[in-house]
């Protein structure tokens, strides 16, 4: 369902392909139906703030969001794995998931890479995707309430996958106790990525390895297929 697509879409770093494909999106989003009146209500503002907003501002509120705030990754196994071995192995497991359905990753970004994740799904029945996606419940339930508490419009797009996995989550205790992150402290964010290297602020032609092939190809008239 090209849904997963036009979601995938709207969490990519903004870019000027980005903000042409608006209308495009717009169109899967209501010509496939997935999502009902208050959750289209909710993506709106997001479709709108991005088609108004100078794009120079926008790409600098994404880095804030995303690149600079650990607890909002999009990096998923980042909230339960952490940099430790495990996360290595469930890197294994997805990769094998996506190679069984033909799907093959284009870019730098890692396969628990949640626009990776719905790029992927787009590819897959509908039944499959939703139990894919509900396996990943509780860290989307995490993120939207962190979203919802920064008062950004991006919190839509996890509500929206939410309402699309079929599924009620609670956000774990170890999830719920993390305080969030402040993306203007440098040095507590320094003392929080000490362990890890990172780059903060991706760059707009491979920060997120869907987007242009995905811009390209978001007219609803032509049929999924996994990137290449």
């Amino acid at each position: 369902m090209k849904t997963f697509k036009a979601l995938s879409a709207l969490l990519c770093y903004p870019s000027e392909d980005l903000i042409a494909a608006l209308p495009a999106i717009d169109a899967i989003l209501h010509e496939e139906g997935l999502l009902g009146p208050h959750r289209m209500q909710e993506l709106r503002v997001l479709l709108n703030r991005l088609a108004e907003q100078d794009l120079y501002e926008l790409q600098e509120n994404y880095v804030l969001l995303f690149d600079r705030s650990r607890t909002l990754s999009l990096n998923l196994f980042e909230h339960v794995h952490g940099e430790s071995r495990d996360r290595g192995g469930a890197m294994v497991d997805l990769l094998e998931t996506y190679r069984a359905g033909g799907f093959d990753l284009a870019g730098s970004e890692l396969p628990d890479h949640l626009p990776v994740l719905l790029e992927f799904l787009s590819t897959r029945p509908l039944a499959e995707a939703r139990a894919l996606l509900a396996d990943a419940g509780h860290i989307l339930t995490a993120l939207n309430e962190r979203l919802i508490r920064r008062d950004t419009p991006y919190a839509a797009v996890l509500s929206a996958l939410i309402t699309l996995s079929q599924t009620e989550c609670e956000t774990p205790a170890e999830l719920a106790d993390i305080p969030d992150d402040d993306p203007e402290d440098l040095a507590a964010l320094d003392a929080v990525w000490e362990e890890a290297q990172v780059t903060f602020g991706p760059d707009p032609n491979a920060g997120c390895p869907v987007s242009r092939d995905i811009l390209a190809r978001m007219d609803p008239r032509t049929p999924a297929q996994a990137v290449k």
